[in-house]
């Protein structure tokens, strides 16, 4: 059996799969960075790698557009063990708004034009380095799930906001 870096034996059933976790994290800085796409964490999977205290089920990507970049995503992704389908592949290469994956070793979402944040330039400019992850300000990610207003992110947000003081905080006894 093989073990592949996300922790999961290859032919593992999809209902055994945990939550996001940092070595998830890790397998898709590595390949991201092999093939060098741009890209940002976002969401919760961004929160967490920052210190929020909470899970996820997928790790969510805000992905810069840019036609080489997105050209660049396919290899990764098979890398990564996603078999893309045409539609897939197509809307990869054109940046669609959203495209959940699911037929991978985790699920992943890749969002090219994520709600609350104007361009990939500008939430890029503010980002935060966690060891070597390029993440999503907290202040973007939180802008994000407030323009989003899904029932899920709204559930959230009352914790992400308490949570960004404490982080800022910190940062600033550094």
């Amino acid at each position: 059996m093989r073990i592949c870096l996300s922790g999961l034996a290859t032919g593992q059933k999809r209902s055994e799969m945990a939550a996001f976790e940092y070595r998830q994290a890790q397998e898709i800085q590595r390949v991201f960075a092999e093939h060098g796409v741009r890209y940002l964490f976002l969401g919760k999977s961004g929160a967490i790698l920052l210190g929020f205290p909470d899970t996820t089920q997928d790790a969510d990507l805000y992905v810069d557009k840019q036609r080489e970049n997105c050209s660049a995503l396919i290899p990764a992704l098979h890398e990564l063990g996603f078999e893309l389908n045409k539609t897939e592949d197509e809307e990869v290469r054109r940046g669609k708004v959203l495209i959940q994956l699911k037929n991978g070793l985790f699920d992943l979402d890749l969002i090219f034009a994520p709600d609350g944040i104007e361009k990939f330039e500008e939430a890029w400019s503010r980002r935060i380095e966690v060891e070597g992850f390029p993440v999503c300000h907290l202040d973007d990610i939180i802008a994000s799930n407030r323009a989003a207003n899904r029932q899920k992110d709204k559930e959230s947000l009352g914790r992400l906001e308490a949570f960004r003081e404490y982080w800022r905080n910190k940062r600033k006894e550094r």
